[in-house]
């Protein structure tokens, strides 16, 4: 694995579960580019570090709901990976729901939107962002 991993930035969780950066098939929860370059742009309109929370609550019309938004800082308990210098993190809990997930962002006529592409997902909404398990 280590020749697999050379030239990839390497971030551990609090579980020491190590994520390999760019690599999607290692990495357990993907960025895609498109999603990274839209959350550095929001980050730098608004002033703040480009690092991107995703993270699972319970509601929605499916059982549970995707919740997104930029953080301020990578907390000690989360698991993070990085996309073309956008951190994206997760929380432990969260984890377990979007585990083997990519994250992208989706412009069409109806509109833009983060989208999540969860292989845990047994069922979900038509608007994509809530699921169940």
């Amino acid at each position: 694995m280590a020749a697999r991993a050379r030239g990839h930035k390497r971030l551990w969780g609090r579980a020491g579960a190590l994520i390999l950066a760019g690599m999607t098939q290692l990495a357990e929860i993907a960025l895609t580019p498109s999603a990274a370059a839209r959350v550095a742009a929001i980050a730098q309109r608004t002033g703040k570090p480009p690092i991107f929370r995703l993270a699972v609550d319970g509601g929605g019309c499916a059982g549970f709901q995707y919740r997104f938004g930029l953080a301020d800082a990578v907390e000690a308990e989360d698991l993070a990976s990085e996309e073309g210098g956008v951190t994206l993190v997760v929380d432990e809990m969260s984890h377990e729901l979007v585990k083997g997930s990519a994250v992208d962002f989706v412009e069409s006529l109806g509109g833009a939107s983060f989208q999540v592409t969860n292989p845990n997902a047994a069922s979900g909404c038509g608007c994509g962002s809530s699921f169940s398990i």
